[in-house]
């Protein structure tokens, strides 16, 4: 059964003082918690057994969200004791996400994205490539040079124009973080370019709903709009 992880260890110093004493995967919109929005809908493309990591506050989370059951799902957790990054931090759950591809979800984004079509996508990951398939979105007012290029075939490349945003929404083969030492910090852009440039990333432009949830204002306007949605 293919495995999701939702990352959770950030310390969101941008969302500070909301975060002071709340991660921010727990901080509420449109009635819930931001994570819980990432469970339901990864519950919803069949995905059962989630792994989340997280550092700050990490207790906070795991009083919350227990074992999963009360969502419908299992949860293993990833404890790390200072964060360890994206790719760190994926490295360190390696022991319990296992040898086969799996999806990676970034805890502090509000998406509409298509589990199950990334999870057809992630079947279709080799150790010898492709090792990603990562989800683009159109470059927010935040972040308006983007990070890296989608061509017309799928693959993704590090340089040239135009640009789209990462969206922290990806599918990924355990052996492209191989070569990571466990327990230290590491960064997953150095990673993915080098298998750019090597033709091992893959990827789609997600031309849906999408929000980096980084910000108070931009948590207070992603609320309102949800909680008008709903009444």
């Amino acid at each position: 059964m293919m495995k999701a992880m939702i990352l959770a260890a950030g310390r969101g110093e941008r969302m500070r003082p909301l975060t002071d004493h709340t991660p921010k995967p727990l901080l509420p919109v449109g009635g819930k918690a931001l994570i819980v929005w990432h469970i339901e809908r990864l519950r919803a493309a069949g995905f059962t057994e989630l792994v989340i990591n997280h550092a700050h506050l990490g207790h906070r989370l795991e009083e919350a969200l227990g074992d999963g059951a009360a969502l419908g799902v299992h949860i293993a957790w990833s404890p790390e004791a200072s964060a360890l990054e994206t790719a760190g931090g994926i490295r360190h759950a390696l022991p319990v996400l296992g040898d086969a591809p799996f999806v990676v979800v970034n805890g502090d984004v509000f998406c509409d994205a298509d589990f199950t079509a990334l999870r057809t996508a992630a079947e279709n990951l080799r150790a010898d490539g492709p090792l990603a398939h990562l989800l683009l979105v159109d470059n927010p007012q935040h972040h308006p040079d983007g990070d890296f290029r989608l061509a017309p075939d799928g693959l993704i490349h590090a340089d040239g124009l135009p640009r789209l945003t990462f969206s922290g929404l990806g599918a990924y083969h355990p052996a492209l973080f191989a070569e990571l030492a466990d327990n230290t910090p590491a960064k997953l852009a150095p990673l993915l370019r080098e298998a750019m440039n090597a033709g091992k990333i893959t990827g789609q432009h997600h031309a849906g709903r999408w929000i980096d949830v980084g910000t108070p204002q931009r948590l207070t306007e992603l609320d309102r709009e949800l909680v008008h949605a709903r009444n």
